[in-house]
């Protein structure tokens, strides 16, 4: 998990988008952690040469792109010992010489980088300022002094660096020497760099950045210098790098000693359609028990996160995206982030839907609960809410993972345990990504945080219920099958989006969805579209090719983001408080993503479900939840000794 924080001001902070920290308990190989360098820290990196060519051609506008390069360049050249290692100046005579797990950084020296560092400090002190001139001034003034002091090239870095040992041993290797240290030499505390505070959000993130690469380098680097072993002082200071984790450690060994992993070769075989068409539901035919919704209860995150907050926290692996681009690109304004744990969110929204349908406990036959994002296993999710409300049994409690389909997949179910249990089924749409997304830009413009929940009873015997026809559909091609991954270890284990495969498989659920419905002669008899809110952009773009209405579609996403199984019913929710919905309204409900699920609902929607919206209290301070210890007697007791 990779939580926001509150700063000193009050704004969210995202430490994981500029502090570097990669999972290697996910990697197995030196290429697979070189593939994730490359796309996190050269990629977008300007190398020393590119900067000089920059400069030349006058390609900087102003000094904000000049001061965006220069980060990312010294980001790049940092991008083995910040993933990987402690940087600690140690004295000559007091390093060990044989242990396995200390190393020395190699390095060749920069021997054009007089020209380099020349041209840089020229042009910004040439360029006007973009936003404030002091708040730049003060960004170069970081990045340059490590800039001018760099002494090496970037290009020729080694990912496994040599013990102490195996540098010795290999007299022409060059490495920092620093001739004296003070111990005290200043950095930021990882306060101060969470409490900066800039009225421009680029330059927020720009000054973080500055202040994370100043913490690299905790010594006089001025002093510094490039020296073989034999030439080192015995109180001379080099720079020792050690693991930064048990799993760096693990991963240098895994390296050292060639272990391949053990993975199928097997390809994925190609996608065939089924022997004959799933046709959707006729809920009204199909079962005995006609659902009714009773109630309709919501819970958003308590923090707004807005696009400057995005902006803001921009990671050196972004390309440059301002707020308006990203509000174009997505239609998102802002989304809802929470402190609180998904299970608090769940609870609370379950409590406020039973409530409002006036049900209670022991009243529930079956708890379901829609979620993409819970950690929680065992107890799975549904489990636990149940044991929290206070039900002794149920028939059914069970955690659907369904994605952005799982309303449709959700009342599908529900349905389905009506028939059995005859008695009222509660059903939990909820997600909590915003300690799941790290420094993956596309999810953290898109995902939020919320939760809804729904009480599905039996209606009186001899009425219609509230759900004409259900529809579900999973798989396609593997690339839109594994169009959205969590935990990817590609991405250091985040929520990761490959939007052309999203884009495809949505593309093609709505022909179908659509198609379906007009077989039916029911399009014609839609009151309200309330799609899965996963991209308004695109979704628009989408309902222009097949003829749809802009004005039949609502749209909450401006404000909440995509919060997967949760957007469609709290869209439900927004659109009644919008008085899109002010009577009973048939509601066309599709949702389509991750896994390649889709699936719709057509539903007859009555102003009246909707309950009193939960608002979540703000924590105060972070909560340590207190776990019992497990003792030994604890262990007979389970056991029945």
């Amino acid at each position: 998990m990779k939580p926001f924080v509150l700063n000193a001001h009050g704004h969210l902070v995202f430490p994981a988008n500029f502090l570097g920290e990669l999972d290697f308990s996910v990697l197995d190989t030196l290429d697979q952690f070189t593939a994730v360098i490359g796309r996190d820290f050269e990629a977008k990196a300007p190398t020393g040469t590119d900067l000089l060519t920059r400069v030349e051609a006058g390609a900087y506008p102003s000094r904000f792109a000049l001061l965006r390069d220069l980060g990312q360049n010294l980001f790049w050249v940092n991008r083995y010992p910040m993933t990987m290692f402690d940087k600690r100046p140690t004295r000559w005579r007091d390093l060990p010489r044989h242990r396995e797990d200390v190393f020395l950084p190699v390095l060749t020296p920069w021997v054009d980088g007089e020209k380099k560092v020349a041209a840089v400090e020229r042009a910004y002190r040439e360029l006007a300022p973009t936003w404030e001139g002091g708040a730049e001034d003060r960004v170069f003034a970081l990045l340059f002094d490590l800039f001018r002091n760099k002494l090496h090239h970037a290009s020729e870095l080694p990912a496994i660096k040599p013990t102490v040992a195996e540098f010795v041993a290999q007299g022409e290797l060059l490495t920092f020497v620093v001739p004296d240290h003070d111990p005290d030499y200043p950095v930021f505390s990882h306060q101060e760099i969470l409490d900066v505070d800039e009225s421009v959000p680029e330059l927020e993130a720009l000054t973080r950045w500055a202040m994370v690469l100043h913490n690299q380098y905790p010594w006089d680097r001025s002093r510094t210098e490039l020296r073989p072993a034999q030439a080192i002082g015995d109180d001379d200071f080099v720079i020792a790098l050690h693991p930064r984790t048990r799993d760096v450690a693990a991963f240098i060994d895994r390296v050292k000693s060639g272990a391949t992993p053990v993975r199928s070769s097997r390809s994925p075989a190609p996608a065939r359609p089924p022997v004959r068409p799933y046709p959707p539901v006729k809920v009204h035919e199909a079962f005995r028990v006609q659902p009714r919704i009773e109630s309709l209860a919501v819970v958003r995150g308590e923090h707004v996160c807005s696009n400057d907050d995005v902006v803001r926290n921009a990671s050196f692996s972004w390309s440059p995206m301002s707020a308006e681009e990203i509000r174009t690109k997505t239609g998102i304004d802002q989304r809802r982030y929470t402190e609180h744990e998904i299970g608090d969110l769940a609870l609370e929204a379950a409590v406020a839907a039973l409530e409002h349908a006036g049900r209670t406990a022991d009243e529930i036959g079956a708890v379901l609960v829609a979620t993409c994002t819970s950690e929680r296993l065992i107890p799975s999710l549904s489990t636990w809410l149940s044991g929290e409300l206070g039900m002794l049994q149920t028939h059914c409690s069970a955690d659907i993972v369904a994605a952005c389909a799982g309303l449709p997949y959700g009342l599908a179910e529900a349905v389905r345990q009506l028939q059995e249990v005859d008695r009222p089924v509660l059903l939990v749409c909820v997600e909590k990504f915003s300690d799941k997304i790290g420094a993956v830009r596309t999810s953290r413009m898109i995902f939020g945080d919320g939760a809804a929940a729904m009480v599905v009873a039996p209606a009186p015997a001899g009425e219609a219920g509230d759900v004409e026809i259900l529809q579900t559909y999973a798989s396609g091609p593997a690339s839109q099958v594994n169009s959205i991954i969590w935990p990817n270890p590609e991405f250091d284990n985040d929520i990761t989006v490959y939007g052309p495969e999203v884009k495809a498989l949505v593309s093609r659920y709505l022909d179908q969805m659509l198609a379906e419905l007009t077989d039916l002669d029911l399009l014609g008899s839609i009151d309200l579209i309330v799609p899965h809110q996963a991209n308004k952009t695109m979704i628009l773009q989408l309902a222009d090719k097949a003829g749809l209405s802009h004005d039949q579609l609502y749209f909450n996403i401006e404000t909440m983001g995509n919060v997967s199984a949760a957007s469609i019913p709290i869209a439900i929710f927004d659109a009644v408080r919008d008085k899109a919905i002010t009577g009973p309204t048939k509601v066309f409900a599709p949702g389509f993503g991750a896994g390649a699920v889709g699936g719709y609902a057509v539903l007859t929607v009555d102003p009246s479900i909707v309950a009193p919206e939960v608002v979540l209290p703000t924590p105060t301070s972070h909560r340590t939840t207190v776990r019992p210890t497990t003792t030994s007697d604890d262990v007979r007791v389970a056991f029945g000794e």
